[in-house]
């Protein structure tokens, strides 16, 4: 670090808002107490975790840092006063700072900060005009780092929510494109063969009649099925088909009986019969993998669904009649992906609670933040499989009462007082910020409710209650 200067430190004070309007002898007294610093592009500033002992107003240049505990990024340009100011409760650096050009900073030590107000009345208001702004800029950066997260979270559960039918889409895309060529062989074979129509008629009906009813069965256990293919490809066998097993499993799903492969063997003889089998398991094949496609692709579409109506993508803004029940049913779609790990999920819904008059996207964004806590919360109970999760509605003097139970640990008593309050958290560094409560119950507070935690190990209450409209059917 070198001293010196280009200009005076008077004068380039002066070049500062807050020192605007000043008197000379006051400009003069803070350039005196002052420490007219340089540093290279590249040198430190002030290391994280040191004393916060001194104001920084920057001059010329520039300096930059990042915080560890939420990865925000400060930049800070000639004209900011930064650093120590007076009446912040900052005791050290929340970051390590640098120059990133070769920087000029008036550097005033806080042991100074009392004479300051008694020669510089002034900047009382000042400086405290500067904290509030600097608090109120940091929240804004906590809160869309929060926000950030959150939507990190639920965007990577959504994609691999979504990944899941469309692969299995694609896969039976591949397999129906195998079936077709397999029906497409065995026409022509049939054709070739110069059947009567009458008995092309059969198959047919024997092949709709399958498909009809193949959803109706219920799913065979693995050694059940086995048996039952191993049965099936013997009685074709006997009938002279080789390579039976190739067959059985399609006229297993089919639920083919003993009497259906008889009536087939007697409307096709000799080697029409294989011809036959081919065509009703290919047919057999698509109406599976059609089904298999229309089960992902409703899977996709019910996600996306849940999506727009858990951010209220089609409506404008403001409070508007709500159900709390699709509320939280979107938010748990929104969640599955984390609550599938290991985590049950018991409904207990009071479905006669009456709309609600609400901004629906703040409110999922209340039950986000509490199930996603309870979830962090379980994760020992999830890793065993034994976490749940009640979701619980009811009505309760007056107002609607929203009740989500995890049985984790509970909450330590001493810091149970404390879970509300802004930047509380007690997550490892990185892993929050501690405004995900705060937030819920800001939100709640907004649309006149009440949020509250009750505790013990095991067992842990976050119940919202919300004004139910008067008027509504109580």
């Amino acid at each position: 670090m070198a001293t010196g200067t280009e200009t005076s430190l008077v004068e380039a004070l002066r070049s500062v808002n807050i020192f605007h309007g000043l008197s000379d002898s006051q400009v003069a007294w803070f350039a005196e107490h002052a420490e007219d610093a340089h540093f290279a592009a590249g040198e430190t500033i002030a290391e994280a975790g040191s004393p916060a002992d001194r104001m920084l107003v920057i001059l010329e240049g520039e300096m930059q840092g990042r915080r560890q505990s939420n990865d925000t990024f400060y930049v800070a340009g000639a004209g900011t006063v930064t650093g120590m100011l007076p009446f912040s409760r900052m005791s050290h650096f929340p970051a390590t700072t640098k120059a990133s050009v070769p920087t000029r900073i008036a550097i005033l030590r806080t042991e100074h900060f009392e004479e300051m107000f008694e020669c510089i009345p002034e900047f009382r208001n000042r400086l405290v005009g500067l904290l509030t702004e600097r608090v109120r800029e940091s929240t804004r950066n906590d809160q869309q780092q929060e926000k950030l997260a959150a939507l990190g979270k639920l965007s990577a559960g959504l994609a691999h929510e979504l990944n899941n039918p469309a692969s299995a889409v694609r896969r039976s895309t591949q397999g129906l494109r195998e079936a077709i060529a397999t029906l497409r062989d065995a026409n022509f074979g049939l054709c070739r063969e110069n059947l009567t129509k009458d008995v092309l008629t059969h198959l047919a009906e024997i092949e709709k009649e399958v498909a009809e009813e193949m959803s109706g069965s219920p799913v065979m256990d693995a050694l059940d099925r086995s048996d039952r293919e191993d049965y099936i490809a013997g009685l074709l066998e006997k009938r002279g088909i080789a390579r039976a097993w190739e067959f059985a499993p399609a006229l297993v799903d089919a639920e083919a009986s003993e009497a259906c492969i008889v009536q087939l063997a007697e409307k096709f003889p000799g080697k029409t019969l294989e011809l036959a089998l081919r065509r009703m398991s290919a047919t057999v094949e698509v109406e599976k993998i059609l089904r298999q496609i229309e089960s992902s692709a409703t899977r996709i579409s019910d996600l996306v669904k849940a999506i727009k109506e858990y951010t209220y993508m089609d409506q404008a803004g403001g409070e508007k009649e709500i159900d709390i029940h699709d509320g939280l049913e979107n938010t748990l779609t929104m969640l599955h992906h984390d609550l599938k790990r290991g985590i049950n999920v018991r409904r207990d819904y009071d479905r006669t609670l009456p709309r609600i008059c609400g901004r629906g996207s703040e409110l999922n964004q209340v039950w986000t933040n509490l199930i996603d806590n309870s979830i962090d919360a379980m994760k020992e109970q999830a890793g065993a499989g034994k976490g749940e999760l009640i979701v619980r509605t009811a009505r309760e003097n007056g107002f609607a009462l929203i009740d989500i139970v995890d049985n984790g640990p509970g909450i330590p008593a001493q810091i149970k007082d404390r879970i509300f309050e802004p930047f509380f958290t007690t997550k490892p560094v990185g892993e929050g910020t501690g405004l995900g409560l705060d937030t819920a119950y800001r939100i709640v507070r907004q649309h006149k409710g009440d949020v509250r935690v009750e505790s013990r190990p095991g067992e842990t209450h976050f119940q919202v209650r919300l004004p139910i409209p008067q008027g509504a059917k109580q």
